[in-house]
């Protein structure tokens, strides 16, 4: 019997402290990546590295430990290190047009692996990037502009400020994370 082990499974052997020390990594590793900006005249919503960090913490850490890191990643946005994008943190860096995003890492790293298992790998990744950031994500944006701003905004405007802008940028980070968990070696 040929048993092929990938990098997951030799992250899944390690002890649980190394496994919470990779998970930290991984949470500043996305912090880091959402320093990578580009903002948008158009939308408070700028184009970030982030969800390549998330996108490779996901499928390199799995469900379990993926959580935890985006957990760690928002917890301490929200708590102790100003590491969302344009180095922004706190409560406010939490309830701003990026918040339901933010939901949607941790959403995304619960189901990635998952889906990138049951489906071709880069299928499997584009589905769960799309439907788990950007669900949260265009609920976040719409509840911002209405309690913030008073503006109620039609599903057209909510996808061009959104999600449109957005998609090239992330079937290029989806083509990446993919290439990139294949290559890290544990």
């Amino acid at each position: 019997m040929n048993v092929t082990v990938n990098n997951y499974d030799k992250i899944q052997q390690f002890n649980n402290t190394t496994k919470i020390i990779l998970a930290f990594l991984m949470a500043c590793f996305t912090g880091i990546m959402a320093q990578v900006i580009i903002p948008l005249p158009w939308t408070p919503v700028p184009i970030t590295g982030q969800t390549l960090g998330v996108l490779i913490t996901g499928l390199v850490l799995g469900k379990k430990y993926g959580v935890l890191s985006q957990v760690m990643y928002v917890l301490f946005g929200i708590t102790l290190v100003p590491w969302f994008c344009g180095m922004t943190g706190g409560l406010e860096g939490f309830l701003c047009p990026n918040g339901g995003y933010l939901i949607g890492f941790i959403v995304l790293t619960y189901f990635i692996h998952d889906l990138s298992e049951r489906f071709s790998k880069p299928v499997g990744i584009t589905i769960a990037n799309f439907a788990c950031i950007y669900i949260p994500g265009l609920i976040g944006l719409a509840l911002y502009t209405y309690v913030a701003k008073g503006v109620l905004l039609s599903i057209p405007q909510l996808l061009v400020m959104g999600l449109i802008p957005f998609i090239f940028g992330d079937l290029v980070k989806i083509f990446a994370a993919n290439v990139i968990s294949k290559l890290i070696k544990v």
